[in-house]
């Protein structure tokens, strides 16, 4: 799995400890067992400790996955004594734990899934991994707030944390990093789940832009960094006279506060009136965008809806916007104007400083603009 590759820094690193976490019915053990099984048809052992579902649940969907290998063995236990003694006769190369909650330490005297039966199982589990030089991956449940359930000091613990998240009304799934000893914690890796199991989605700017509208107003193309892929996303904005007192503010995969910010400077710095109107913004495609790279689009965006004028199907933009209007540069430019060209697209605006240094690849016209009102200027006259 590419995708899976590099969300990990490049690929499985031995003897690491790799905790990933998501909500209920995301997918976390279709995917631990689907990379069980390309890692069983490489020769290498898997021991396959499920504390969750039966042998037979999970023969069904191993079933259904195709997943099958005389090197995958499953182990449906959830003593941390019997564990360790599986796999000191077994010695497999990888040990998937499904999940760190279910578990027990029998010298323990507290409940399962308590603080510290958590912390003494992972502890257990990192010295097996880094001693024997066993690759262990652990399923972590999550809390209503969205965290690992469980101590912090199990994220300090172990190698790499991962998160798979989704939306479970749509079908694809976006597995991120959000701590890795071994890579990036920016890379993203998106999967689509279908009857057979998680596919890998290797282009995502096609799928997040797909359904876009040509003619519709308050709509923006951002060339987001994702790590080291360059991701093509609809930024969406509805602006509509408040019918309250204070005028509501909210927004989808995009923060609410960069959202009143680029309002702020779009009123001061570009004269327009926008403290008596309601803002709906969303990233479309369920994708969470926070680089400051996203801003230029986002105020386009917003302008393109209050003034109910179209930008046009081929533009896409990239830019920092600071609080005095001007566009500040960015990193990545190259990759990133090469993803638009790639994907179609005719224009690009970026910030002027980013025009310095480099040759813009032929078949679209790269704008440079210093501030927001030239940027708009430019868009829309």
């Amino acid at each position: 799995m590419e995708e899976f590759n590099r969300v990990l820094g490049g690929g499985v690193v031995p003897g690491s400890l790799v905790l990933i976490g998501g909500d209920p019915g995301i997918g976390k053990s279709t995917l631990l067992l689907q990379i069980s099984g390309q890692l069983a048809a490489t020769k290498r052992d898997v021991l396959y400790v499920s504390g969750e579902e039966s042998a037979a649940q999970i023969k069904m969907r191993a079933d259904r996955l195709k997943v099958a290998s005389e090197n995958f063995y499953l182990y449906p236990e959830t003593d941390m004594t019997n564990i360790r003694h599986s796999i000191e006769e077994l010695h497999p190369d990888y040990v998937i734990i499904d999940s760190v909650q279910t578990m027990q330490e029998p010298d323990i005297e507290s409940a399962v899934g308590s603080v510290s039966q958590i912390r003494e199982i992972t502890a257990e589990l990192m010295q097996i991994a880094k001693t024997n030089n066993i690759t262990i991956f652990i399923v972590g449940h999550v809390t209503k707030g969205g965290a690992i359930a469980g101590p912090k000091i199990l994220e300090h613990m172990v190698d790499t944390v991962l998160y798979f998240e989704g939306d479970l009304h749509h079908t694809y799934r976006i597995l991120r990093a959000v701590k890795n000893r071994f890579g990036s914690t920016n890379e993203l890796g998106i999967f689509e789940m279908q009857e057979g199991g998680l596919k890998e989605v290797s282009n995502p700017s096609e799928i997040f832009l797909e359904e876009r509208l040509s003619d519709a107003n308050g709509s923006a193309i951002v060339v987001s960094m994702e790590g080291t892929r360059p991701i093509l996303v609809e930024i969406q904005a509805l602006i509509t006279p408040t019918v309250y007192g204070n005028a509501q503010r909210t927004a989808s995969g995009l923060d609410r506060n960069r959202v009143s910010l680029i309002m702020a400077v779009l009123e001061k710095r570009a004269n327009m009136t926008l403290q008596n109107q309601d803002a709906y913004l969303k990233a479309a495609g369920g994708v969470k965008l926070d680089e400051p790279a996203i801003d230029l689009a986002l105020a386009i965006g917003i302008v393109s809806s209050f003034r109910n004028v179209g930008t046009l199907p081929t533009d896409s933009f990239v830019g920092e916007i600071g609080l005095t209007g001007e566009i500040r540069r960015v990193n990545r430019i190259e990759q990133r104007v090469a993803e638009a060209q790639k994907l179609g697209f005719k224009r690009i605006f970026i910030p002027k400083n980013n025009l310095q240094g480099w040759t813009p690849p032929t078949g679209i016209q790269v704008i440079g603009v210093a501030t927001i009102k030239e940027a708009i200027q430019r868009i829309f006259n």
